[in-house]
């Protein structure tokens, strides 16, 4: 038996308001949200007392989702906010869109910001890393032929 797809990729933070509005600016859907806690939640993530709040949000083709998750208890750890694209885990999740400018302009305009620069590759794609709340960073593919 193999995997069937990729269902979800889960973001812990601790602003769940601003990492939703970044994702939704973006053009994710929201598709719902719950408070999850008990005792089947703490055994699935290995840990006591687990209540956080979740949302989770599709892409507009609803293929692919991301899970957002903000621990009440226990708390969620700091990590580097800043931590550059070279860090060891994971590190970013890409889109394909259209108009990567006019996207790019619109998430600035919600605070956030170019990690480098919108780059041309070959003559086949735009690329581009952006840094949304909490270091959260997406990169940004536009086709181009």
């Amino acid at each position: 038996m193999t995997i069937q797809r990729m269902d979800n990729v889960l973001i812990v933070v601790d602003d769940l308001e601003a990492a939703k509005e970044f994702f939704v600016q973006l053009g994710m859907e929201l598709e719902g949200q719950a408070t999850v806690e008990g005792p089947s939640v703490d055994r699935l993530v290995g840990l006591d007392g687990v209540r956080s709040d979740i949302a989770m949000l599709r892409t507009p083709d609803g293929h692919g989702r991301i899970e957002l998750d903000k621990f009440h208890t226990p708390s969620a750890r700091n990590a580097d906010p800043n931590a550059p694209v070279n860090t060891l885990g994971y590190r970013r999740v890409m889109f394909a869109v259209t108009d990567i400018e006019a996207l790019l302009a619109r998430l600035q305009a919600h605070g956030a910001e170019l990690v480098g620069e919108v780059v041309q590759y070959e003559d086949k794609y735009l690329l581009c890393y952006v840094r949304g709340p909490e270091g959260i960073i997406v990169a940004l593919a536009e086709q181009l032929s």
